[in-house]
């Protein structure tokens, strides 16, 4: 890989993560649903779930995904149902809480967050998608092993990504901390929950075809 194909490659892929996505809006509900610190947390697990599509796709598997329609219908629509699932489950949790009372409700411990941020990001099949298409626009056969500049790729992109959702992840808790600050504290419980929903929405009309 030449000098000019990395740094080009280094804007394209933060201009492209600038723009909110699926995994953004799912770091954003997770620091508005517990804070900064969970945040933060669901962007290394995050991270983790990605590092293992780039892993999938420099020794092909992600390839044998987008050929066989069943295989990705059954990721894409399982992915789809968690992340419903969890809306569902945050919009009509019971919480009859006052503002005052929230510091001492009950957290979902990080390690939790952590494990679901992973395998959120594991199964979105778009990531893969996207892994396979955007990152051989950068590769050249006769500068080397195209897995190991496939990994190289997608080690930049991981890092670039992990900088990015991070201060989406900060933004959401400040947030959050006008949100707790209203009378209405169900506010809070109602924003994430739709944003775990659309995220699943969006997530299950993805096709084979997009990136």
């Amino acid at each position: 890989m030449g000098f000019s194909n990395d740094w080009l490659f280094v804007l394209t892929a933060a201009t492209l993560l600038i723009i909110p996505g699926p995994a953004v809006l799912y770091i954003m509900a997770r620091s508005i649903e517990q804070g900064k610190k969970a945040g933060i947390v669901s962007v290394l697990g995050v991270s983790l779930g990605g590092s293992v599509h780039v892993l999938a796709g420099a020794i092909g598997v992600s390839a044998i995904l987008m050929t066989s329609a069943t295989a990705f219908n059954i990721v894409k629509y399982l992915g789809a149902a968690y992340l419903i699932y969890l809306g569902c489950r945050t919009l009509f949790s019971k919480s009859d809480r006052t503002t005052s009372e929230i510091p001492k409700a009950p957290r979902k411990k990080l390690l939790k967050i952590f494990y679901e941020s992973a395998l959120v990001e594991v199964m979105n099949p778009k990531t893969a998608l996207f892994f396979l298409a955007f990152f051989p626009q950068f590769i050249s056969p006769s500068a080397g092993s195209v897995t190991i500049q496939f990994l190289l790729l997608g080690t930049i992109f991981i890092i670039l990504a992990f900088i990015s959702d991070g201060l989406y992840a900060v933004l959401a808790a400040s947030i959050r901390k006008r949100i707790l600050g209203s009378e209405n504290s169900k506010l809070q419980n109602r924003i994430t929950g739709y944003l775990y929903i659309v995220l699943g929405i969006f997530s299950s009309f993805v096709s084979p075809s997009k990136t």
